[in-house]
């Protein structure tokens, strides 16, 4: 069968013609339709849709960033609010206080550290002084001395803050003996204390007649707390104290001896277990020497010192 002439002269200009538009391998229909036409079009939707998907899965990630950073800010303020807050209450904490206080001006730590050491310095050149007699320690439990370790903490503590504060001595107080050991364990610093420390006993070191010896048991009511005198304690704690003991090694060693006036300011309080006693630990008893010496008060001395436990009261106050 022969071929049309013509037909060919169109395939073949049809063929050259989408050789010259798309390329190799393309096809042409006899009427010169491109069949790839619709795999463009499916093509090109495709391509759409991609990048349509695209575009919103961008938008959606910068949509959840601006969130977050909307949120982080939003916290950043609260912080920030919540810091200023504190920091105003605690400027407001400040003017009250220096207002109650006069005014005063606020010292640092370093300055306070140096205002305590000066005045505990000027109390060793000129009184008063208090000494606490290690020297009976053998008729104590370990946990009684543990006791009188936390008392020596306490007793301390209340001089540094003092305005005129007492220059401390223990004598008796052996290396390496329970007591000491219980000092370094239990108080923080006790090293760096600002006090004397000796094995030797308080009759070496004082003369005689400057000697004051505090002791419940003693006859004598203490009128005045002489700086030119040395104010003896027993280191002793309430359990341990044995009756009259300490009254009794004060006379064997002919030593002035003087209590507490609380029978002359105080009187027994009725109280349910009937309970009355005269007997107070060291730092309570060094509480009302250092109240008075900054009061002179015996009233306000006894008061800070002896406590409702005790079974005594204020003359006027009984309940």
């Amino acid at each position: 069968m022969m071929t049309c002439p013509t037909n060919e002269m169109e395939q073949s200009t049809c063929g050259e013609q989408h050789d010259q538009q798309q390329g190799p391998g393309a096809a042409c229909h006899e009427d010169g339709e491109n069949l790839w036409d619709p795999f463009g079009l499916l093509q090109i939707d495709t391509g759409c849709a991609s990048s349509r998907s695209q575009f919103a899965g961008n938008e959606n990630e910068n949509w959840c960033s601006r969130n977050a950073l909307r949120k982080q800010r939003h916290w950043e303020k609260i912080i920030a609010a919540k810091k200023n807050k504190r920091k105003c209450e605690r400027e407001r904490r400040k003017a009250k206080h220096a207002e109650e206080k006069g005014a005063a001006p606020q010292l640092s730590k370093r300055d306070l550290k140096m205002v305590v050491k000066q005045r505990l310095l000027e109390a060793k050149e000129t009184g008063p002084w208090l000494c606490i007699d290690l020297s009976m320690t053998g008729h104590m439990t370990k946990k009684e001395i543990g006791r009188l370790a936390a008392q020596i903490r306490r007793l301390y503590g209340s001089n540094k803050k003092a305005q005129n504060p007492f220059w401390i001595y223990l004598t008796g107080f052996v290396k390496n003996s329970p007591i000491y050991d219980a000092c370094l364990r239990m108080n923080d610093g006790f090293a760096s204390y600002l006090m004397d420390v000796t094995p030797e006993s308080y009759l070496d070191l004082f003369p005689l007649k400057t000697i004051v010896y505090l002791t419940p048991d003693s006859e004598n009511a203490l009128e005045e707390v002489d700086p030119q005198k040395v104010h003896i304690l027993g280191g002793l704690v309430d359990e341990s104290i044995q009756k009259r003991l300490t009254f009794q090694i004060a006379r064997e060693k002919q030593v002035q001896t003087a209590r507490l006036p609380i029978q002359e300011y105080m009187v027994k309080n009725v109280n349910a277990k009937n309970y009355h006693s005269t007997t107070l630990a060291i730092n309570q008893v060094f509480d009302a020497l250092l109240t008075f010496y900054e009061t002179k008060s015996w009233e306000e001395a006894l008061k800070a010192a002896v406590s409702p436990g005790k079974g005594y009261v204020l003359r006027g106050t009984t309940s």
